[in-house]
């Protein structure tokens, strides 16, 4: 059984995109709207819950969601406008610890262990947190409260929208019992089909398979589920996790050929380059050393082709400079087309000790 000592809340915000859009403007309340730019090559960003009861679901192409609910209000994304919700909601969880971990603009886990405010529970504390976000952002936010994150996210979806679920630690193994095996973080399609050959469906099934059957046929990963189907989950929450890497990628209306990308190139360097300014800037400032490339083709295969440099990019135009060059190591046929190019930079270490870091990433690798 996990440590009932964890208090662990995982906030929601519910349907976060279209209900911005629904709130800004009045006229679309009560409306099935979609978040996303209109044509064949665009792709849902969020559907408001009257748009999700025809089936339009976030990641689907808007063509499709267009089918599935001709009478939907496509609305472009404007991430300022949700970025800047999504620091008051942040605000509002600082107010009961220093313990959270953002996930996205929309959602987060919080360690309320230790909470303040003098609260009774971390129930109240869930409480007090969906009131304030309701009372000073006019959303509303579901969240769930167990002894461990992976529960807390899946209480989250219990009574969504604008819901609260409560799984307390003797509730545990009886909640888990008759869940698809799906439900558990890391069991996609393949492995719920696999599982499914040896007859498992539910966690209550997974549990009964021995440890031992677990790891031998899925190494570290089958004592992994076999914890899971236990409701045991020691990951800590992590506050201001480290930025592994800043991109920006877009998707073009027609495909287009490799010596055609540069000035998309250009444009995409210049919008990491201004993410990577705010990384390397403030007490905890951090620089990237490592140049990357993305590329999706027509068939929608994705590659990537990275680079560190001697000498850390110094600006933009440098970016964009070895990022263009990065096109000389796809290998791919001359009249391969491409529908998505992407610019990154990884390879993140302290601003304060690059200098001690220099020997360690001196020379060049390529992927």
């Amino acid at each position: 059984m996990p440590s009932p000592a964890r208090k662990i809340i995982h906030v929601d915000m519910d349907a976060f995109y279209a209900s911005v859009e629904q709130r800004d403007d009045p006229s679309l309340r009560g409306k099935p709207v979609v978040v996303a730019w209109r044509g064949a090559r665009s792709v849902v960003c969020a559907a408001s819950y009257e748009a999700r009861k025809f089936g339009v679901r976030s990641a689907m192409p808007a063509v499709r969601a267009e089918r599935l609910c001709p009478q939907a209000i496509f609305v472009p994304p404007d991430f300022s406008r949700y970025k800047a919700v999504s620091r008051q909601v942040r605000e509002i969880f600082a107010r009961h610890t220093d313990l959270i971990e953002p996930l996205s603009l929309d959602e987060a886990y919080l360690d309320v262990t230790l909470g303040r405010n003098g609260l009774p529970s971390a129930t109240a504390t869930a409480e007090a947190i969906r009131a304030a976000i309701r009372e000073e952002t006019r959303l509303t936010a579901s969240a769930g409260v167990a002894p461990n994150k992976f529960l807390a996210k899946i209480a989250s979806d219990w009574r969504k929208p604008d819901g609260l679920f409560v799984i307390r630690p003797h509730q545990v193994l009886a909640f888990l019992e008759p869940l698809a095996v799906g439900r558990l973080p890391g069991v996609g399609k393949v492995m719920e089909a696999r599982l499914a050959e040896l007859g498992i469906a539910t966690v209550g099934d997974l549990r009964r398979l021995a440890v031992q059957e677990l790891e031998q046929r899925f190494g570290r990963w089958g004592r992994r589920l076999h914890e899971l189907a236990l409701g045991i989950d020691e990951h800590p929450v992590q506050p201001d996790r480290p930025t592994l890497q800043v991109s920006a990628e877009d998707t073009f209306e027609h495909d287009l050929a490799l010596h055609e990308l540069a000035p998309h190139i250009q444009r995409l360097a210049e919008k990491t380059w201004a993410a990577h300014q705010r990384e390397a800037s403030g007490p905890h400032a951090r620089v990237a050393r490592t140049v990357v490339l993305k590329l999706k083709t027509s068939d929608f295969q994705t590659l990537t082709r990275s680079l560190t440099p001697p000498s850390r990019p110094g600006s933009a135009s440098e970016l964009a400079e070895i990022a263009c060059a990065l096109r000389e190591r796809v290998g791919r046929p001359a009249d391969e087309r491409y529908r998505l190019v992407g610019v990154g930079l990884s390879g993140f270490v302290d601003a304060d000790g690059f200098m001690a870091q220099d020997d360690l990433f001196a020379g060049s690798a390529f992927n």
